[in-house]
């Protein structure tokens, strides 16, 4: 019997207990999952940042943390925390994410908002670009970069990535390394935040990596709000540096009522709702995981502690 301790909000619990029960019968495993299994008892944690366990010393048994979060900034430095760590990488969150990116890649691209608040009743015929005139750039080439830059190719697009280390995905031109940063933004005209959050990436994009993209380049960020220096993107928007920039991470979320971003005309907000885990499919990822370490693997997608991701 494997005793899996899930630990996350009850609303979670109530959507993940069926399709983790489901998906751990699918892959052959006898599992005792509950919310509230003794520490020492412990085999596996299914886990959440918001969930009631901070403190791992207790759970001296346990062969490893599955998350269910893609993102693992508020975790990997719990000293406590010295499991092996997995970080979700769900089939559903990267479809989820490559739709999102390519709707307002395409939004952008086409000069949607033009025609949403133009109806003035005056004709203004304009030239809609090929897909393939234009150039689109994605810092952080992860599971969900690489989704969304597969399918902005597939489109047509000239797509171009970056990522620290150097990376090959097909029908993508790709940099790496701070020379490589340079030159990918410097061809950006519409540009994907896709990097994880660590200290080395926090304000990636600040008043000198701005100036870098071409004129009138538009910024579309579902990745991490710390990616971005606010205030010198502010900057860059009112001197029409940046034409226009959608913001789906913050800072601070919920974002203030009060905040620039939401009155500023370039700038559309979402609440965080670019790509979220799916139960069913997220479920399966844990359950393969958690089969893997039983069988003698390692598990996938560890985290680098060194690396923050």
């Amino acid at each position: 019997m494997i005793r899996v301790l899930f630990s996350a909000t009850p609303d979670r619990w109530a959507e993940y207990r069926a399709p983790l029960t489901s998906s751990f019968g699918e892959c052959g495993l006898d599992v005792d999952l509950a919310t509230d299994h003794a520490p020492a008892d412990v085999d596996y944690i299914v886990f959440a940042p918001d969930g009631p366990v901070t403190d791992f010393t207790p759970y001296t048994a346990c062969k490893g943390v599955l998350g269910l979060w893609a993102g693992v900034e508020t975790i990997v430095d719990n000293a406590t925390l010295t499991q092996p760590l997995a970080r979700m990488v769900d089939t559903g969150l990267s479809e989820g994410m490559r739709d999102w990116v390519t709707g307002h890649v395409l939004r952008h691209h086409l000069g949607i908002d033009t025609d949403i608040h133009g109806q003035t009743g005056e004709w203004r015929p304009r030239s809609v670009p090929l897909a393939r005139d234009r150039r689109v750039g994605i810092l952080g080439l992860g599971a969900l970069g690489a989704t969304c830059a597969r399918a902005l190719a597939d489109l047509g697009f000239d797509v171009a990535g970056w990522s620290r280390s150097p990376k090959t995905i097909d029908g993508v031109r790709t940099f790496h390394g701070d020379a490589g940063l340079s030159d990918s933004l410097a061809r950006s005209e519409i540009l994907v935040l896709l990097l994880p959050q660590t200290p080395a990436t926090e304000n990636t994009l600040n008043a000198a990596t701005l100036a870098r993209l071409p004129a009138g380049a538009m910024i579309i960020n579902p990745g991490r709000g710390p990616l971005i220096d606010d205030d010198a993107l502010l900057d860059a928007l009112d001197r029409g540096h940046i034409a226009h920039a959608t913001l789906d991470v913050f800072r601070t979320e919920p974002l203030p009522s009060d905040h620039p971003f939401w009155a500023h005309p370039n700038v559309t907000v979402t609440p965080h709702i670019a790509s979220t885990t799916r139960p069913d499919t997220a479920a399966r990822t844990i359950a393969e995981n958690i089969a893997r370490s039983e069988s003698g693997k390692p598990m996938l997608h560890l985290v680098d502690r060194d690396a923050g991701y």
